[in-house]
């Protein structure tokens, strides 16, 4: 089971998605989540409190994902927390891309929620 314990921050400007993910999240034991609809909201939200995780969307009106990882590696608080893109944006270039900008996983839309367990207890060596 989940460290319950573990603040999320969910950005997605889809809120269908927001709600999957956290639903999902909820399902296997992570209860305390945030959302954000885009980077410039999750960005203010970083600011006020400290996530120990964060899962975002690419492509965002505003801020977009790469964005936002890139302004959160900025912070001292954020250096070492784990930031997944989920996104459909899979292609090679995609991935190297977000992974050179300081994203720390990838989960490629659509995903299971195998899939997103499965990485979420990577992330935190579970």
């Amino acid at each position: 089971m989940a460290d319950t314990a573990k603040r999320i921050l969910v950005v997605d400007d889809s809120s269908t998605m927001r709600r999957i993910l956290r639903a999902t999240l909820n399902r296997v034991g992570y209860m305390d989540i945030t959302e954000a609809g885009n980077g410039v909201e999750a960005f203010a939200k970083a600011c006020e409190q400290t996530f120990d995780c964060v899962l975002t969307d690419w492509n965002m009106p505003e801020m977009d994902g790469l964005e936002l990882t890139v302004r959160l590696r900025q912070k001292p608080e954020y250096k070492n927390v784990p930031i997944v893109m989920v996104t459909t944006e899979g292609g090679k270039q995609d991935v190297l891309e977000a992974l050179t900008k300081g994203t720390t996983s990838y989960i490629v839309k659509p995903f299971t929620p195998e899939i997103l367990k499965q990485k979420m207890d990577e992330l935190f060596n579970r």
